[in-house]
C-alpha cells in the first residue's frame, strides 16, 4: 500500500495484484453515516469522537503552538486514517472469528507490558503510538488487540501477514461484510481491504477542514 496506515498494524505492504473492486456508499442511503459495515453504521458522531481523542492527545504533548500547527499540518488525512482503521478493526475481527481466532485480555496485558518494557515505560510507548500511528492513549489495548488478531490469525493460516493467502481472508471478510463509505471519504478496496481515494472531483474535500476546526 503507498501510504501509511494509521492503524498500527504490524503488517507487510504487499498487497494482492488484482484489479480493486470498489464500494461506497452516498449520502441519502446512509444518512449521518462515515460507512456502513455488516449493516452497521459508523457514524460522522462517532469518527469524530475518535479523531478529537487523538487531536487531544496531541495537544497535550505538544504544547508550543508552532510545533502543534506542524503536526496539524502531518495529520492531514488523520480524519480517513482513523475511518481506515475503525472499518480495518472490524474486518479483521471478522476474519479472525471466521477463522476460529480469538484475544484475551491477558494476552493484550502481555504483549503491552513487554512493548511498555521497549519503550521504556507506559507513557512512553503511549507517545511511540500517539507520534507513529495517530492512535490516543486511550484506545492503545484496541490497537494492540487488533495487531494480535491479526498475527494469530496469520499463523492459523499457516503464513504471516505479508502474505496473499492472510490479505484474501481480509477479502472475504470485507466482502461478506459489504463495506460501504461514503464518498466524502474515498471507497472501499474490498481486494486490498483498505480504504482508497475515490475519483470524484465533484465531491468536496472537507474531513481535513473539519478536524483542524475541532482541534482550535
Amino acid at each position: 500500500m503507498h501510504r501509511r496506515r494509521r492503524s498500527a498494524l504490524v503488517l507487510s505492504a504487499a498487497l494482492l495484484a488484482a484489479a480493486p473492486l470498489l464500494t461506497a456508499c452516498g449520502d441519502d442511503s446512509h444518512p449521518g453515516a462515515a460507512a456502513v459495515v455488516g449493516g452497521r453504521r459508523i457514524t460522522e458522531g462517532q469518527l469524530q469522537t475518535r479523531v478529537n481523542e487523538v487531536r487531544a492527545a496531541q495537544r497535550a504533548a505538544v504544547t508550543d503552538d508552532a510545533q502543534y500547527q506542524q503536526v496539524l499540518a502531518s495529520s492531514g488525512s488523520l480524519t480517513r486514517d482513523t475511518l481506515h482503521e475503525m472499518i480495518l478493526d472490524k474486518v479483521l475481527h471478522k476474519a479472525a472469528g471466521t477463522a476460529g481466532v480469538s484475544v484475551t485480555r491477558k494476552e493484550v496485558q502481555q504483549l503491552r507490558t513487554s512493548l511498555e518494557q521497549q519503550a521504556g515505560g507506559s507513557k512512553a510507548l503511549e507517545t511511540v503510538w500517539l507520534q507513529r500511528y495517530g492512535i490516543a492513549p486511550a484506545r492503545l489495548d484496541d490497537n494492540l488487540r487488533l495487531q494480535l488478531e491479526a498475527q494469530k490469525l496469520a499463523t492459523t493460516l499457516g503464513t504471516d501477514t505479508s502474505q496473499p493467502v492472510f490479505w484474501k481472508a481480509l477479502s472475504s471478510a470485507s466482502r461478506e461484510l459489504r463495506v460501504d463509505l461514503n464518498p466524502r471519504y474515498g471507497a472501499w478496496d474490498v481486494q486490498k481491504s483498505s480504504r482508497v481515494d475515490a475519483k470524484t472531483p465533484w465531491v468536496r474535500d472537507v474531513t481535513t477542514t473539519a478536524s483542524q476546526q475541532s482541534a482550535t
